[in-house]
């Protein structure tokens, strides 16, 4: 439901609003993460005039700043208070008007020419990633796991940490209402954010940030998602302990990584600093993130298939109050705990 807003706080937003190039700005914000060189481009106007008109909608809160590396993103805040106004007013626009349409088709150009620099990225590393989905089961079968493993939702707001190329944001796209991916590389999170925006999910974004250090609050994520990060960390448990600080009462940590193995190459060609996991260490270090294991399943590979493979383990855990009563954000179906 809407939150009521004072006279002041709907008199700031349509005064920060009131400017031919300030409403195009939000305008274009509404359809997606742009950094202020997009919009010189988009706007044919200066960089220090777009920087100036975008601090004001800040400072407004009618739209979101945040760093990656050396650019700045800005996106249409979420959320109540100033955010609604900004909604309330992009929504009354009329798509039609000539200058929007013109805004718009610039826009389409930036993300397409930003979209295919990002695939070029891809491209230059995809057999490293094809290489290893080989050593274990179909990836398709992993995700079919994890959907199960996590249940349906609806989660309010979903983070995946280290989220790579943005896959499980898309996989889970239809169980939130708001997800958040942080990766500390930058070609990555081009490579997400290209495909997050072709496949239409305006509800989710990424970030540049450091998994260790989220810049979320305490209890921010209904849900947590950890899938193939863990092993290329020097400190696993600390990650899982920051997990657990952004997790709320009822929320849900999804853990998908390789079981323990001795496949020496991947540490020396792919950076695996961690040669897969014994369950106990990852209960251990879920216990002392201040959650409760509910689930831990072991994905392996065909016993026909020939060479060395790999098993994919998944574990599932949640705050153990919420999981006694059966009830919060989870969803009402209980996690069931392992003896």
């Amino acid at each position: 439901m809407p939150q009521q807003l004072s006279t002041a706080q709907v008199l700031g937003g349509l005064k920060a609003a009131g400017e031919s190039t300030r409403l195009r700005l939000l305008a274009l914000l509404q359809t997606g993460e742009l950094n202020v060189t997009d919009l010189t481009r988009i706007l044919g106007q200066s960089q220090p005039r777009i920087s100036r008109h975008l601090k004001l909608l800040a400072e407004a809160g009618l739209i979101e700043r945040f760093r990656e590396g050396s650019w700045v993103f800005f996106r249409l805040a979420d959320g109540a208070g100033p955010a609604q106004v900004a909604r309330a007013i992009v929504d009354v626009l009329d798509p039609g008007d000539p200058v929007l349409e013109r805004d718009r088709a610039r826009a389409g150009a930036v993300k397409r020419e930003r979209a295919e620099t990002a695939q070029a990225y891809f491209r230059a590393h995809a057999s490293e990633w094809d290489r290893i989905r080989t050593l274990h089961i179909a990836e398709d079968q992993v995700e079919q796991a994890m959907q199960a493993a996590l249940g349906a939702g609806p989660f309010a707001v979903l983070v995946d940490l280290g989220t790579g190329t943005g896959r499980m944001l898309e996989l889970l796209a239809d169980r939130f209402a708001r997800g958040i991916g942080l990766d500390i590389n930058h070609d990555m999170l081009a490579y997400a954010r290209a495909n997050l925006e072709r496949a239409g999910h305006g509800h989710c974004q990424v970030r540049q940030g450091d998994l260790f250090n989220v810049a979320l609050e305490d209890g921010a994520a209904d849900a947590v998602v950890l899938h193939q990060v863990l092993h290329f960390l020097d400190d696993p448990a600390r990650a899982i302990a920051e997990a657990g600080r952004i997790l709320a009462p009822g929320g849900r940590l999804l853990v998908a990584d390789f079981a323990p193995h001795e496949l020496e190459f991947l540490r020396d060609e792919f950076a695996h600093q961690r040669l897969g996991f014994e369950p106990e260490q990852m209960v251990q270090w879920i216990n002392q993130a201040g959650l409760e294991l509910g689930l831990h399943q072991e994905l392996e590979p065909d016993p026909g298939a020939a060479g060395d493979k790999l098993t994919v383990s998944l574990w599932l855990a949640g705050r153990p109050e919420a999981v006694a009563q059966g009830d919060g954000p989870a969803g009402e179906d209980e996690l069931e705990y392992a003896d």
